[in-house]
């Protein structure tokens, strides 16, 4: 007896693949985040990328001060729904001669 199988491309058993669906919470707490940093004074101005994965917010970039650096980590931890903040702002140099 045979028994036949099926294409790769017919397997009913073995649908095929498809890239998960972007979090729609995820995207809600970045829109969320960034509004927030471009309407505070201390943050609005400076260099900071917004990223949201599992409902960790992710900062990275470049700020003027530590306190812009701080201040963007506590409004991102203030949001509804963000679990963790990975804060990698990174503090601009200044005073730097090159030669």
């Amino acid at each position: 007896m045979v028994m036949p199988w099926p294409l790769p491309e017919n397997d009913p058993f073995h649908p095929a693949w498809e890239p998960p669906a972007p979090d729609d919470e995820d995207t809600r707490l970045a829109a969320m985040t960034a509004q927030r940093l471009s309407t505070d004074w201390t943050t609005r101005r400076q260099q900071i990328t917004v990223t949201v994965q599992n409902r960790v917010v992710i900062l990275a970039g470049t700020v003027s001060d530590s306190d812009a650096r701080q201040v963007a980590g506590e409004l991102a931890w203030d949001i509804p729904g963000v679990t963790d903040v990975c804060n990698t702002l990174r503090v601009a140099q200044r005073g730097r001669h090159h030669r």
